[in-house]
């Protein structure tokens, strides 16, 4: 029964996180357009996608009822390391002529893979399955 928990809860954040890709890949194409500059466009869109993912996971696929700001301010620790690195490697690969689409996209993989770890050992761990549904 938990490895088939375990196995939804990958399945669902997958789906939310494709979600949160195209929202973050689409608002990327629009900063692009007006802001041709890697890490001007990559910023605000991470952010919209982060917003997005986190409500939908914390809801629906952890079901955890943890302090809404405690489970942000970890999710933000994560990505207070995870930005800078990957926006500075972000700016290397276009430094070398590296597509900005194709630097999006792996660290959009590599974004996807240490939340989905980090949220479920660290952001809510031990909290799981908290959530109670209204009536």
């Amino acid at each position: 029964m938990n490895e088939k928990k375990n196995w939804l809860q990958v399945l669902k954040f997958t789906l939310f996180s494709i979600s949160a890709g195209l929202i973050q890949i689409g608002s990327f194409a629009i900063f692009e357009l007006f802001i041709p500059n890697y890490w001007a466009a990559y910023l605000p869109s991470l952010l919209l996608s982060i917003l997005w993912n986190f409500t939908l996971n914390r809801r629906y696929t952890f079901k955890s009822a943890a302090n809404v700001k405690v489970a942000m301010a970890k999710v933000l620790g994560f990505y207070a390391v995870f930005t800078p690195l990957s926006t500075w490697l972000g700016h290397l690969a276009e430094q070398a002529g590296w597509n900005d689409f194709l630097i999006l996209a792996c660290t959009m993989i590599a974004n996807f893979i240490l939340e989905f770890l980090f949220c479920k050992f660290v952001v809510y761990r031990g909290q799981e399955d908290t959530l109670q549904e209204n009536a």
